[in-house]
């Protein structure tokens, strides 16, 4: 563990950076982050970050940055035009890892572009569309639990079910074939990790790539009632995005539409777990399901040190510190999640929390399009677990877990379960 990242005790950071500073304080070392990953638990020195402005960070790869923790500044810089996403494209952005992201999808454009990409989209994802899958969604579940009680106790929450509930969901709404499901996580793993070798990156990239382009052309000549013909047929027939654009957006809803929902079914069943008195409250009260999913929403730690930057487009105030036209910011949505200025008792799991504006699925023009699918999902996992495992537990000591040390998606490798 390298030095600047122990955990525990008095957080040690730099000096603060004010407005007022003169130029050589804005080059005060900075901050290495993310810092070190310890399961679910929150880094320590995010309670600290946020009682002073803003801080000077430095990622493995890339530009230096500002980390960005108070609420109402993590907000600011999701729903503000003048932080932008696509200025990020052709920077050297602060990263993880060596190679940028790139593209023309969803995640790598602003108004007017983004709007009219998401418009495409937006329909299939509505809540009242969404809704409509309750059905499939609790069928499946149950499809997944015959098998984990047909195999027997212990059981293996992640691979049985975390991963392939989300995965065949999203993949069935897309059109893609149910028995390349499991390759496409594989890649997805390999994608998403900080530390995938830069051959097997671009090896397995391109071969995701490959593998989405073959589809739409099969697509193409084949149509289906499904998200990607209509995504073809709005490039090829009424010519309303690109070729470029087209394969952006179908990689970018597969990928974004189970590796997070599959995480935090395995990461809100670990909360659950080690709260068993909050587990059977809620098996006895099934009707406060939609509020532990955004509690769990709001307090488990997805991405604890990885977000998509954003470049200031010109001179903004923010937190006390005047962000210069052209400077990177990240944004660290778990501390935000976690501000004492906005929640009640924040570092504790309130099921029933009454009111929880919690930035989970974030905020402004890049708000989560696959919110409404991924509370569906997580709603129905709880649901239809706790019903059919009605003596749900850990089949091993919670020490013995291990978590995602190098993902840039907090998760468990595995979850035991008894019942």
């Amino acid at each position: 563990m390298r030095p600047d990242t122990v955990r525990g005790g008095a957080p040690s950071l730099p000096a603060p950076v004010r407005e007022t500073d003169p130029p050589m304080l804005r080059q005060h070392p900075p901050l290495t982050y993310p810092f070190e990953p310890n399961g679910l638990e929150l880094d320590l020195r995010y309670a600290e970050l946020r009682e002073q402005p803003l801080v000077r960070i430095r990622m493995p790869y890339g530009d230096g940055a500002w980390l960005v923790t108070r609420y109402e500044d993590v907000r600011t810089v999701l729903g503000e035009p003048r932080f932008s996403l696509a200025a990020a494209m052709g920077e050297d952005q602060p990263r993880m890892r060596p190679v940028a992201r790139s593209g023309a999808g969803l995640f790598s454009t602003e108004p007017p572009e983004h709007t009219r990409l998401r418009s495409l989209v937006a329909k299939e994802f509505s809540a009242r569309r969404v809704e409509r899958l309750r059905v499939r969604a609790r069928e499946l579940a149950d499809e997944l639990l015959d098998g984990i009680l047909a195999k027997g106790q212990p059981a293996e929450l992640v691979e049985d079910f975390a991963i392939p509930m989300p995965t065949t969901i999203i993949c069935e709404v897309l059109g893609i074939p149910a028995e390349d499901h499991r390759m496409l996580w594989r890649w997805a793993e390999t994608v998403l990790s900080a530390v995938t070798p830069g051959e097997v990156l671009a090896v397995d990239g391109q071969a995701f790539i490959d593998y989405m382009a073959g589809v739409l052309e099969l697509r193409g000549r084949e149509p289906g009632e499904d998200l990607l013909t209509t995504l073809v047929r709005a490039c090829r027939e009424q010519r309303l995005i690109s070729e470029e654009e087209l394969l952006s957006i179908a990689c970018d809803l597969l990928i974004a539409g189970f590796v997070s929902t599959t995480n935090q079914i395995g990461n809100f069943f670990h909360q659950l777990l080690v709260n068993p008195g909050e587990l059977t409250r809620l098996r006895a009260n099934p009707e406060l399901i939609p509020k532990a999913v955004e509690e769990l929403m709001r307090y488990v730690p997805l991405l604890t040190g990885f977000s998509l930057p954003r470049y200031a487009t010109e001179d903004v105030e923010l937190g006390g510190v005047v962000i210069r036209a052209g400077e990177a910011v990240m944004i660290a949505t778990a501390a935000a999640n976690r501000d004492p200025e906005v929640f009640e008792e924040p570092e504790r799991l309130v099921l029933d929390r009454p009111a929880n504006p919690h930035i989970g699925f974030g905020h402004g023009v890049h708000y989560c399009i696959g919110a409404h699918l991924a509370r569906l999902e997580l709603q129905v996992a709880i649901e239809r677990v706790l019903t059919r495992l009605p003596g749900l537990r850990l089949a091993v000591p919670e020490r013995e877990l291990r978590w995602k040390e190098d993902a840039m998606v907090n998760g468990l490798q595995a979850l035991p379960i008894a019942w």
